[in-house]
C-alpha cells in the first residue's frame, strides 16, 4: 500500500482544472444509490473529474434533487432495480447482485471505475481495459466482521444462521476472484488499505474521500453539550454513548439520526440525552459548531463526519481505532506540528467513554478550533480531486503504452 499524497490543500476549487481522461470513453459502476451518504459524496466529486462518463448502478432509488447532483447523466441500473420491494428490501437480494453486476455490459469503454464496498469491483472487463477501484472496504459482513454481523442480525445460531454462513462463503469466493479483474486499488484510508491487503492481497494507494469544508464552517458560541451523529445500526454504538450518559446526569448529549435501532434507544435514554432524529444539514452543522465536542464511537473505514466535525471549529472524542486514528489528531509528533483535535478511548465500553470524556474536560485547553478547522481542510474536496485526476492520468499513461 502505497499513499501518494501528503494532504497539502489546494489553493483553487475550480473543477474544470482537474478533469481527466477527456479522449477516453469512461464508465463508473456504483453499488447502489439509495440515499447520499459519504460513498455518494466521493462519486460526486468523482463525476466531476469525469463529467463524460456514464455511470451505472444496481439499483437507483434517489430523490430527483439528490440525483442532481451526480450531473445531467442517465443512470443505469441492473435487473434488481425492478424486482418486487426493490426500493425498500434491495439488500435482500444480496446474493442476486454478483450475477447482476456481472449483466452490465462494458465491453465499448476504454477505462472502468468501480465504486465499491460490496460487488461493483466484479464488473466484467478485457485486458484492454483499465479498472480502477475505488474501494470504500472489502465487504466487511462477508470477511473480518462476519461473526459480529451474523450476532447483530441473530443469525449465529440455527438454520437461518448456517444458510447465511453459506451465502456469504460463496459470495466470499466470488468476492476473491473479482479482486483479478482490478488493475488498480484506490483506498479511502490506510486502514483500508490494510484489508484490501489481508483480502486480496493486493496493494492499494490511499485518497482520502472529500469533505465538504466549505459548508462546514465554525460559527458561533461553543456551549456545554456534546453531539454525536450516525445512522442508528449496531455497530455504530450510539446505545454505547447513551448508556455512559446515563453516568454523567450532569451532562448533556444532543444525538443526531434514524435508523433501526431508534426506537429502542430512544426508550433507554436519561432526560439529559436528546435524540433529534434525522435533520438537515444546517442544523447538523449548527449543532457541531456550538457542541464542546463530537462523540464517535464505532470503528470506520474513514469517518467522514469527525472531519465535518472539525471543519466546524469542534474537537473529537473517538474509539481509537480504523480510521479516525487517521482523521484525528492526538498528541502532536512534533513541536511544529498542528496542535491536538481530539482524543482516543481504547476500548467500546462505558467506563473507557466516562474516562475519556472527563480526560477531555480536564485537558480542554489543549484542543482548538483553530487546531480541528486547519486539520479539516487537508481533507477537502480540491485535494480529493487534484489526487484522482492525476492518478488516473498517470495510471492511464502507463496502461496505454502497454
Amino acid at each position: 500500500m502505497a499513499p501518494r499524497h501528503s494532504l497539502q490543500t489546494s489553493n483553487s476549487d475550480s473543477v474544470a482544472d482537474v478533469r481527466a481522461l477527456p479522449g477516453q470513453r469512461v464508465a463508473v459502476v456504483h453499488e447502489w444509490l439509495t440515499t447520499y451518504a459519504g460513498a455518494e459524496r466521493v462519486l460526486e466529486q468523482m463525476l466531476a473529474v469525469l463529467p463524460h462518463a456514464d455511470l451505472f448502478a444496481v439499483v437507483d432509488f434517489l430523490s430527483d434533487e439528490e440525483r442532481a447532483r451526480l450531473g445531467p447523466r442517465t443512470i443505469r441500473t441492473t435487473a434488481i432495480q425492478h424486482l418486487p420491494m426493490a426500493r425498500r428490501k434491495y439488500r435482500s437480494y444480496l446474493p442476486l447482485m454478483p450475477y447482476a453486476i456481472e449483466a452490465l455490459d462494458l465491453s465499448s469503454y476504454d477505462v472502468v471505475i468501480s465504486s465499491s464496498h460490496c460487488v461493483a469491483k466484479g464488473v466484467l472487463t478485457g485486458p484492454d481495459q483499465l479498472h480502477i477501484c475505488m474501494c470504500y472496504s472489502p465487504m466487511r459482513y462477508a470477511w473480518d466482521l462476519m461473526h459480529q454481523y451474523l450476532r447483530e442480525s441473530k443469525l449465529d445460531h440455527g438454520v437461518k444462521g448456517w444458510l447465511a454462513r453459506a451465502m456469504l462463503h460463496r459470495l466470499r469466493i466470488w468476492d476473491a476472484r473479482t479482486a483479478n479483474g482490478v488493475d488498480e486499488f484506490i483506498a479511502i484510508s490506510q486502514f483500508v488499505g490494510r484489508r484490501i491487503r489481508k483480502t486480496y492481497g493486493r496493494a492499494s494507494t490511499v485518497i482520502y474521500p472529500p469533505v465538504d469544508t466549505e459548508t462546514f464552517t465554525p460559527g458561533g458560541e461553543k456551549e456545554a453539550y456534546y453531539v454525536t451523529a450516525s445512522r442508528f445500526v449496531p455497530y455504530k454504538k450510539i446505545d454505547l454513548l447513551v448508556e455512559a450518559f446515563v453516568r454523567l446526569p450532569d451532562r448533556r448529549l444532543i444525538v443526531i439520526g434514524d435508523g433501526p435501532d431508534f426506537s429502542r434507544i430512544r426508550a433507554a435514554a436519561p432526560p439529559n440525552v436528546t435524540l433529534l432524529g434525522a435533520q438537515p444539514l444546517p442544523v447538523l452543522r449548527d449543532y457541531m459548531r456550538r457542541a464542546r465536542a463530537f462523540l464517535f464511537a464505532a470503528e470506520e473505514d474513514f469517518g467522514i463526519v469527525c472531519v465535518e466535525a472539525q471543519a466546524c471549529g469542534t474537537p473529537i472524542i473517538a474509539f481509537g481505532k480504523g480510521g479516525s486514528r487517521e482523521t484525528v489528531r492526538g498528541e502532536p509528533r512534533s513541536p511544529v506540528e498542528l496542535g491536538a483535535t481530539g482524543l482516543f478511548f481504547g476500548e467500546q465500553t462505558v467506563p473507557a467513554v466516562l474516562e475519556a470524556i472527563l480526560r477531555f474536560e480536564r485537558e480542554a485547553s489543549r484542543f482548538t478550533a483553530e487546531a480541528c478547522r486547519a486539520h479539516a481542510e487537508q481533507f477537502a474536496s480540491a485535494r480529493f480531486r487534484e489526487e484522482f485526476r492525476a492518478l488516473l492520468t498517470g495510471r492511464w499513461a502507463q496502461f496505454s503504452l502497454r
